[in-house]
């Protein structure tokens, strides 16, 4: 006879986002979702900007998600998250978590001053950018979160990207808010370790998520999660927090990373690329490594 195998669950079961949406296969922020409302719970109201999740969602009146959503416009995730949170307290409900749900057009670009207006005034709301690296929603547009060397629509392969990405993470420390991270859903459990941190945390919180977009970066849609995989293990996106903009915690350190090569080849907006302009974006992963090493006291 063979023995029971028992599964230990390591992830909270209850599920807040049910099957019927309308993202793509294969899409990383559909994993980012499931993944911090696990952690959020039931009572979570989320401000969702012009963004593929807008569209993933499902047509009004109908919604993938079993929690309240109040969709607005793309540069208002922030200001409009701090509105519900300020009418949240004017009714005396201090058990709601407040979330703002952006791409990373919306965060790193067109929703930035909402954003930095709202964490210096440390309103009181969880910030999550899950980033794909472009503009996927209108049409794979380069946005300033997207990597040096990619293709997009408007960086077609005889003019790729030559800007480096934004350091949102950096940008966001500046402003002394009391807690930053790097999240993936490679690392799921990490995520929710994460998330449910932050809702205990007042203030603003800022959690920036790594999630690939098979469409956008013409990968294969079961190569999702071993990308944001190699993305942390060849240090191309470190896993870290940050608290009060001071303390720097590397939350999972690569002994051996892999080489960016192994991230590269997997996804078409690269195969234009020489192997001397990848040895540049190695040497760009290496030295953002050690910056963030440097940081973490490491």
């Amino acid at each position: 006879m063979s023995k029971e195998r028992k599964m230990t669950i390591t992830l909270p079961r209850e599920e807040l986002m049910s099957s019927g949406h309308l993202a793509c296969q294969g899409c990383g922020a559909t994993l980012a979702m499931r993944y911090a409302l696990k952690a959020l719970g039931q009572k979570t109201i989320l401000c969702i900007p012009a963004c593929c999740w807008s569209v993933i969602d499902g047509p009004f009146p109908h919604s993938s998600l079993d929690v309240p959503i109040y969709h607005c416009a793309f540069e208002t995730a922030a200001s409009s998250a701090s509105g519900v949170r300020a009418g949240l307290d004017m009714v005396g409900d201090k058990e709601t978590t407040v979330m703002a749900w952006a791409g990373d057009g919306g965060t790193f670009d067109i929703g930035i001053q909402a954003l930095s207006g709202a964490a210096e005034r440390n309103e009181d709301f969880i910030y999550a950018c899950y980033d794909n690296e472009a503009y996927m929603n209108t049409g794979i547009q380069r946005s300033s979160a997207t990597p040096i060397g990619a293709w997009t629509t408007t960086t077609p392969v005889k003019h790729y990207k030559k800007e480096r990405k934004k350091d949102i993470i950096g940008i966001m420390a500046a402003h002394d808010i009391p807690y930053i991270a790097t999240a993936s859903i490679a690392y799921p459990e990490d995520m929710v370790k994460k998330f449910k941190k932050a809702k205990d945390i007042h203030g603003t919180r800022f959690i920036h998520i790594y999630a690939p977009c098979p469409t956008g970066w013409k990968s294969r849609p079961d190569d999702t999660v071993k990308l944001a995989r190699l993305a942390v293990q060849t240090g191309y996106f470190p896993l870290y927090e940050v608290e009060n903009g001071e303390k720097w915690t590397l939350n999972l350190k690569i002994k051996e990373r892999k080489p960016i090569t192994e991230y590269l080849k997997l996804q078409g907006r690269f195969r234009h690329l020489k192997q001397d302009e990848i040895d540049l974006i190695q040497a760009e992963v290496d030295n953002n490594y050690q910056k963030i090493l440097k940081k973490c006291g490491l």
